[in-house]
């Protein structure tokens, strides 16, 4: 039994606004609509009789398929298709004319309400076209002997206005839900900076003290040949390891983001005489790909910092490639446990990465991921 199937029925709660614009209530909608080539089928019987009746009804079926196809290739977002079943109904609308006259702008209703929802700029210019179109046409046809189609034009102008107004709505819940996930990653982000900084506020001071009285301890108790020198060291060696998991544990605690390697990366160059020449904005890195960049970053500009020798160091980026590269001496080494980790990572992305000397001199670390991958949700 699911989490969902066990909520009690009257728990709204649980009707988040993405399920309310995606879910049955979009398909009753969509439903309702096929009410218009129903009342077109009815008034088929009134004009024609006979074969001229068989033909308006399979023009109203046809109308019908095209309409549910319409719908199901917008919601798949094919709009080439959704666009030719459009079409289609536009050319049956327009057929069943003949055999159903007035009441054929039924259909006009259906047509012009889905085109609404994916024509914006023109959705008031186009309603009332064919509310206009729905006055004037049954009274320039003078065989059909029939007056204005105020029914028709009330039905085309109040329906294209309702499933206009769902269609901001369920725009407007998207953002709402999309604001409401940033927020909580926000909230998140927060919270995780907290525990860190009260960790290492509480206990690093501490252990940190307690590590320098512990060596000078040591080394007073050296000094006088005191038996007490093995336990004073082990306190030592005790507090030193607790003082690295605790800065390990605050480490994994803060998050790792482009934009603080970045800054943390222009701190450790400067520290270390290398000149520094990093991107100042991230903003063209897609947010899903922030913290796999920052990886390669963090990992790229440690190994500048630590064993380059460099006297400059390029960071570039792109959308979709990281590029860290530096003018020092390179090295034929095998990789270590930060490059083969940063593989481990980059593979999991779907990316390559490409490590090596570069000539004349210095190394390069450069990271890409495919155009495909980018593109996903």
């Amino acid at each position: 039994m699911t989490h969902e199937s066990m909520r009690p029925p009257g728990d709204w709660s649980a009707v988040t606004p993405e399920r309310w614009s995606r879910g049955w209530r979009r398909l009753v909608l969509a439903a309702g609509m096929l009410v218009f080539p129903l009342v077109t089928a009815a008034g088929i019987p009134e004009y024609s009789h006979g074969a001229d009746a068989v033909a308006g009804y399979l023009i109203v079926a046809g109308f019908c398929c095209c309409c549910a196809l319409a719908g199901a290739s917008a919601a798949r977002l094919a709009w080439l298709p959704f666009w030719l079943m459009l079409g289609a109904m536009g050319a049956l609308f327009l057929a069943a004319l003949p055999f159903a006259r007035t009441d054929a702008f039924f259909l006009c209703a259906v047509i012009v309400s889905m085109a609404a929802v994916f024509v914006r700029r023109y959705v008031a210019l186009t309603v009332a076209a064919c509310a206009l179109a729905s006055l004037v046409v049954p009274c320039l046809v003078h065989s059909w002997h029939d007056g204005p189609g105020w029914g028709q034009a009330l039905a085309i102008v109040f329906t294209s206005l309702t499933v206009y107004a769902f269609s901001e709505i369920a725009r407007a819940n998207r953002s709402l839900v999309e604001a409401r996930a940033e927020v909580a990653r926000l909230a998140s982000e927060a919270e995780r900076a907290r525990i860190a900084r009260d960790l290492h506020d509480l206990l690093g001071h501490s252990l940190t003290a307690i590590t320098v009285k512990s060596a000078l301890a040591r080394r007073l108790a050296a000094g006088e040949g005191s038996r007490a020198l093995p336990e004073i060291t082990e306190v030592e060696t005790l507090t030193r390891q607790a003082l690295a998991d605790v800065r390990a544990a605050v480490s994994g605690y803060r998050e790792v983001t482009l934009v603080n390697e970045l800054a943390r990366g222009r701190e450790l160059l400067r520290a270390s005489g290398v000149t520094a020449d990093l991107p100042t904005a991230t903003d063209l890195v897609d947010a899903s790909h922030q913290e796999l960049f920052g990886w390669v970053v963090r990992e790229g500009l440690t190994n500048v910092a630590r064993h380059a020798r460099a006297s400059r160091c390029t960071v570039t980026l792109s959308a979709l490639e990281v590029e860290v590269r530096d003018d020092g001496v390179g090295s034929s080494a095998p990789y270590g446990n930060g490059l083969s980790g940063l593989r481990e990572r980059v593979a999991a992305a779907g990316g390559r990465v490409e490590a090596g000397p570069v000539s004349p001199r210095g190394w390069r670390l450069r990271v890409s991921l495919e155009e495909t991958v980018a593109a996903l949700p």
